[in-house]
């Protein structure tokens, strides 16, 4: 029987179904190589079921279960760490020297294509979706490959405040299932701007049709919350306003009582810890995945990480004594500083979180001047009260930012990302610097006759 494969000429995707059973809150996902041409995609179950697998691609410890993340940290964050790690591909990237052949710039590329295509697929079939769940079934789609597009231009085109992001080239977009090759199979680079324009359609589109109720799936508020990170780092700073309010008055999430709890950790192999209150959209991961890629290199032997990160004893002075977020750093068993808030094996990787919300609408009215929602200081102090510590009486810009880092400290790739967009320098380089954006994966290039190499590297 002939069986669809689905690739592009600069990136093999094998589409991945994988079915759904719910016990006791823990997705139980049995993924699948190939799809069988006659009876793929027939009905809503089939439908679902890639679904399923998109979500399932997104948790891979390359993209959304950790990758994202931690590689763009490695190379913003050497004020704060010390690497002593084996990889060589990720010591090119603390170093700022990464090859165009680095293995992690090569996978991350192609696990976020392989979400991609997934999602193209349900989009396309959306019209076999029983109606009462077609717009959402749609929705989840059009979200995973909006923020998949919006971290993929961050990480491969320039910033957005880097000269023209409607000259600068990010990735390609492609928008339909590959299923064969064809002349659509040598896609262009798209530029910075088209790409983060179908990241904002995407995510926009997601966030009318997609509900309110809160699961381990993203919803309405989920599309919401990046699109406000989207703007912010545009540094559309009315709109990610807009976004921040909706997530907050929606009422659904609530910062937990102490930071800790945040990352919930009970000593215990194999064990899945459910999402907080506060987690906003976070990436399940279970013994099936395997463990996170925030667990792998942060938590020492001591809860099952190679241990690779240390953190520099003066990343700590940016703390004012009595911040219960000092209690996420702790030694190890052989006298290390580290950072504690990855320990859990099984622990769920936080895409965004609500405490993250505060801080982009107290940063956004600051710069405008204005107190929607809340005023900045009172936003602020939701974050400082519980740190256990006491409130101010106003704010400045400057303190808004501070206390962004200390509150989300090696969890996003904020320490690249917000010095790019406030032009901070980043590990002794410019944050303008060819640098600290990824090559486009040699492998990629071979294959594909219409893509360019980023500035700064040689093919």
């Amino acid at each position: 029987m002939k069986k669809i494969r689905s690739y592009i000429k600069f990136i093999t995707v094998f589409t991945t179904v994988a079915a759904l059973s719910a016990c006791n809150k823990e997705l139980n996902l049995k993924p699948h190589d190939q799809i069988e041409s006659d009876q793929a995609i027939n009905t809503s179950a089939d439908v679902q079921s890639i679904l399923i697998g998109a979500y399932n691609r997104a948790g891979g410890s390359d993209v959304y279960g950790g990758g994202f993340f931690l590689e763009p940290d490695l190379m913003g964050s050497q004020s704060a760490i010390t690497w002593q790690g084996t990889f060589q591909d990720l010591t090119n990237m603390v170093d700022q020297q990464i090859t165009i052949n680095n293995a992690f710039v090569n996978s991350m590329w192609y696990n976020a294509y392989r979400i991609i295509n997934q999602a193209n697929y349900v989009i396309a079939n959306v019209s076999k979706v029983d109606a009462a769940s077609r717009d959402n079934t749609e929705g989840q789609a059009e979200f995973l490959r909006g923020m998949t597009y919006f971290d993929l231009a961050r990480m491969y085109g320039k910033a957005w405040n880097d000269g023209t992001p409607t000259t600068n080239l990010a990735v390609p977009l492609v928008l339909k299932p590959t299923t064969v090759i064809g002349s659509d199979s040598y896609p262009s680079r798209s530029t910075v701007a088209q790409v983060y324009q179908q990241a904002i359609t995407d995510l926009t589109s997601a966030e009318s049709k997609m509900g309110t109720s809160v699961s381990f799936y993203a919803n309405s508020y989920s599309a919401s919350a990046i699109l406000a990170r989207l703007y912010l780092q545009q540094g559309d700073y009315a709109k990610a306003l807009v976004e921040a309010n909706k997530v907050i008055s929606g009422g659904k999430y609530s910062l937990v009582d102490n930071y800790a709890d945040e990352f919930p950790f009970p000593n215990q192999s194999a064990t899945h810890v459910d999402n907080t209150s506060e987690d906003i959209f976070a990436m399940q991961v279970t013994t099936q995945q395997g463990t996170n890629t925030f667990n792998t290199y942060y938590a020492s032997a001591d809860y099952g990480g190679r241990g690779d990160i240390i953190v520099k004893s003066s990343f700590l002075n940016n703390f004012t004594s009595g911040d219960d977020r000092l209690s996420v750093y702790n030694e190890d068993s052989d006298g290390t500083l580290r950072c504690d808030k990855f320990d859990n094996l099984y622990g769920n990787a936080h895409v965004i979180r609500l405490a993250e919300i505060y801080l982009i609408r107290a940063e956004c009215n600051s710069r405008l001047g204005s107190s929607s929602g809340a005023t900045p200081v009172s936003d602020i102090n939701k974050i400082r009260n519980r740190a256990g510590l006491s409130s101010l009486a106003t704010v400045t810009l400057t303190q808004i930012l501070n206390e962004r880092k200390l509150e989300l400290a090696f969890e996003g790739g904020f320490f690249l990302h917000d010095g790019k967009r406030l032009q901070q320098t980043i590990g002794g380089e410019a944050w303008n610097s060819n640098k600290l954006v990824f090559p486009i994966p040699q492998i990629e290039i071979n294959a594909n006759k219409n893509l360019v190499q980023n500035p700064g590297y040689t093919n």
